[in-house]
């Protein structure tokens, strides 16, 4: 049995349309998640026209999800940090302080959609920085950054359901710490960006987190913690998250890079992050506070 979820933004999800589908694919009774906003339903069987009601539905602003209903609430999160828990890239922002933001932006844009080798993407990025002042990192946090909508509630709800959370980014300990500390995980790991007298060496500590780290920090964390990655929920948006995608339990690309989103399941366009509530079956009302 699989379960049909239908998600857009609050008060732009229409009951017709959500009755209409499924009288179309023979589902179950329509329950409300949240009123015109998310619903789902059961199907049977995965409807043959999917993926071109997914693209429809996609133009009008409204996310198509299909998923096996057994097992779909998931006991950890694994959660990438820029352009997923919060709006940015962090290292466009200090680029943009040092003067030099279009073209780390680009370097940057092109690396997430696996254009370019993520490793070599990044040592090249810092390298631009090399003499900027560390304090920058301050205002880049206080001036710059911004979460994305949903965030506390979906590490909120998951942990008072008895779930983990992991931030895991190729960004920056610098960052990371101070998000992962504000949205409530419990873990974090990230790049190390190296300093000296004040002021960055254009260098990142090794060994690089990046693709090959992401997935490595899911197969220790699930194995400490007793779970399998069955139990796990992993979002992002780059290349280098499709590794842990791929391999959880539930890989959510979340207004992921076109590539990115065509080689995951799980896609979220339009929703923020308490879509990923919604495809796991709570409600609204059930989100933790």
């Amino acid at each position: 049995m699989d379960v049909v979820t239908l998600i857009s933004r609050p008060g732009m999800l229409e009951p017709a349309l959500v009755e209409n589908l499924r009288n179309a694919w023979g589902g179950g009774e329509a329950l409300w998640l949240s009123p015109d906003e998310a619903a789902e339903f059961t199907v049977s069987a995965r409807p043959a026209n999917f993926g071109m009601v997914r693209a429809e539905l996609d133009a009008l602003g409204v996310d198509l999800n299909l998923q096996p209903v057994e097992g779909r609430r998931k006991a950890m999160l694994l959660a990438d940090m820029d352009s997923t828990m919060i709006r940015q890239e962090c290292i466009d922002e200090l680029a943009a302080e040092a003067g030099i933001g279009s073209r780390v932006a680009e370097i940057t844009a092109r690396a997430m959609n696996g254009e370019l080798d993520f490793e070599g993407a990044l040592i090249e990025r810092v390298g631009l920085l090399r003499g900027l002042e560390v304090q920058v990192i301050d205002k880049v946090l206080s001036e710059r950054i911004t979460f994305m909508p949903g965030g506390k509630a979906l590490v909120a709800t998951m942990k008072a359901d008895g779930g983990h959370a992991v931030l895991v980014s190729g960004g920056f300990t610098a960052f990371a710490s101070a998000v992962a500390r504000a949205l409530g995980f419990d873990e974090y790991r990230a790049n190390v960006l190296l300093e000296e007298a004040g002021r960055l060496t254009g260098d990142v500590g090794r060994p690089i987190l990046g693709r090959e780290a992401k997935m490595q920090a899911l197969e220790e964390t699930t194995t400490r913690l007793g779970l399998s990655e069955r139990d796990v929920l992993a979002v992002g948006d780059g290349a280098n998250d499709l590794g842990m995608l791929g391999r959880a339990g539930s890989g959510v690309a979340l207004h992921a890079k076109p590539a990115v989103a065509a080689q995951c399941a799980l896609r979220i366009n339009h929703g923020d992050l308490t879509a990923l509530l919604f495809l796991q079956g709570y409600s609204r009302d059930a989100f933790a506070a």
